[in-house]
């Protein structure tokens, strides 16, 4: 078999599968507001991984960026007016839905900055790298997306 894949490269994307790939599901979902596109964004990054084997070095951060890439293809693509997961009811707890509301109201950029920043705890140069930007501009987006949230949210803090 001429395209056969060597046998290492499935398992170790497996491996960042199953210890990545439910918190990355989740991260999208946030992202999107939807859960099928989130999972075909990851679906799509992890099988293009693995067609490039070893060309990648870091597979969780390459399969990172190239999910939040796809799914913001995606959206572009779809010109989604809404933030479907608003409208869909899942099953959520109050402030689950609450939060998934506020974060609808942010841009896209501020959106992926804030759950990749707060939700997966990546530094704001990271973050600028899996969105494709800077890490002062991320910087401002985590500023008025936390400004934002706020006003949505309520402040606890005080």
């Amino acid at each position: 078999m001429k395209n056969a894949l060597p046998q290492g490269e499935p398992a170790r994307f497996d491996a960042v599968f199953r210890e990545h790939g439910a918190r990355l599901c989740r991260s999208l979902l946030l992202y999107t507001g939807d859960r099928d596109l989130a999972a075909d964004a990851v679906a799509e990054a992890f099988a293009q991984a693995i067609r490039r084997g070893d060309a990648i070095e870091t597979p969780l951060a390459w399969i990172t960026r190239a999910a939040y890439r796809i799914a913001a293809g995606d959206l572009k693509e779809r010109r989604r007016a809404s933030y479907p997961i608003v409208e869909q009811g899942y099953e959520m707890p109050e402030p689950a839905v609450d939060l998934v509301a506020a974060l609808a109201e942010l841009s896209p950029k501020q959106r992926a900055a804030a759950v990749l920043h707060f939700y997966d705890g990546y530094t704001k140069a990271e973050t600028a790298t899996l969105i494709g930007s800077t890490a002062s501009a991320v910087g401002v987006h985590l500023f008025r997306a936390r400004q934002k949230l706020r006003d949505l949210l309520g402040d606890d803090d005080g």
